[in-house]
């Protein structure tokens, strides 16, 4: 029998994309998660790919007791049970950057819509104000400090697409880079409270987990220069919302970019949504027609690498040996 792999989705054009990306000399079964089809596949299975964190818990290994690899597409691992897996030791292991591309660039995005008021001046000349009601004030991001939180693959490029813009780079990591690694990517170490001091744009990229939920809160807010931006591509909790309205209607800072919230779906009554100091996007950073590809093809390698025996890639730092 083949090696069966589970590719969890309810979406046509990812079960396409999976059909044709497949490996052969494997069986493909694809199925809504929970669903009746699923849990009868999973007896029998060996690899589970898809956005499956929320299905990583105790029953999950109940339901798949041959499981080699639980191979999620998504870069984000917050709602999976890590302990669980620790004691299942199963490997779980997220999509290997495949949306880093994505992101940096919508991290760069929202740093330049927020800069040049990109949303208003839509705005006004869309309901036939050339100018608006008046010149806005833009800026322009050459010759400005961007602080990265969080060098990760997508910290580094967001870097580097910054230092094309000509912007100054300096980063806050649990894992500092040696210095000559430092010097390749021209960046400079500094601490997070004076990371927040120096930085005219400041833009996240760390995981969310208990060090690093509403790690930008009412203090770190008040460290931040009264002209500078926030961008978040990351997850939504790793920010105070309260605390960030506060600062976005009391000149505490400047504006924000937020690809991301404290709940999603959002509220319709978030009060971040009133604030002509803030663009806002979807949860959309990641996915594109490249990197949903890009994915897929990650996962599929990742899922023949164990299928030979060897060590999977991307395994979440947590559950590394």
């Amino acid at each position: 029998m083949d090696p069966r792999i589970v590719f969890v989705t309810d979406f046509p054009d990812a079960a396409d994309v999976a059909r044709e990306m497949a490996p052969s000399g494997f069986d493909l079964v694809i199925a809504p998660a929970r669903s009746a089809e699923y849990k009868d596949a999973m007896r029998d299975a060996e690899f589970l790919v898809g956005f499956v964190d929320g299905l990583v818990d105790e029953e999950l290994y109940t339901t798949g007791p041959n499981l080699k690899l639980v191979q999620l597409l998504s870069a984000g691992y917050d709602k999976a049970d890590l302990e669980a897996a620790r004691a299942a030791k199963v490997p779980l292991s997220n999509n290997g950057g495949a949306n880093s591309v994505a992101v940096s660039e919508h991290a760069i995005l929202l740093a330049l819509a927020v800069s040049r008021q990109l949303v208003r001046q839509h705005t006004s000349v869309s309901a036939g104000r050339w100018r608006g009601n008046e010149t806005p004030r833009v800026h322009e991001l050459r010759g400005r400090t961007l602080g990265v939180v969080g060098l990760g693959t997508i910290g580094k490029k967001t870097a580097r697409l910054a230092q094309a813009f000509g912007m100054e780079v300096i980063y806050y990591d649990i894992e500092r880079l040696r210095e000559d690694e430092e010097d390749a990517l021209n960046v400079r170490f500094r601490l997070l409270r004076e990371l927040l001091r120096l930085s005219d744009v400041v833009t996240l990229h760390t995981p969310l987990n208990e060090s690093t939920h509403h790690m930008i809160g009412t203090e770190e807010l008040a460290l931040m220069k009264p002209s500078s931006i926030l961008v978040n591509t990351a997850r939504g909790p790793v920010i105070d919302e309260v605390a960030l309205h506060t600062a976005l209607t009391t000149g505490v800072i400047s504006a924000a970019g937020l690809d991301v919230f404290d709940q999603e779906p959002p509220q319709q009554d978030n009060p971040l949504f009133g604030l002509e100091n803030v663009i806002l996007t979807a949860h959309l950073a990641g996915p594109t027609f490249e990197s949903n590809t890009a994915r897929v093809r990650n996962a599929f390698d990742n899922v023949q690498r164990v299928a030979r025996g060897e060590a999977p890639l991307w395994v979440v730092p947590e559950l590394e040996d």
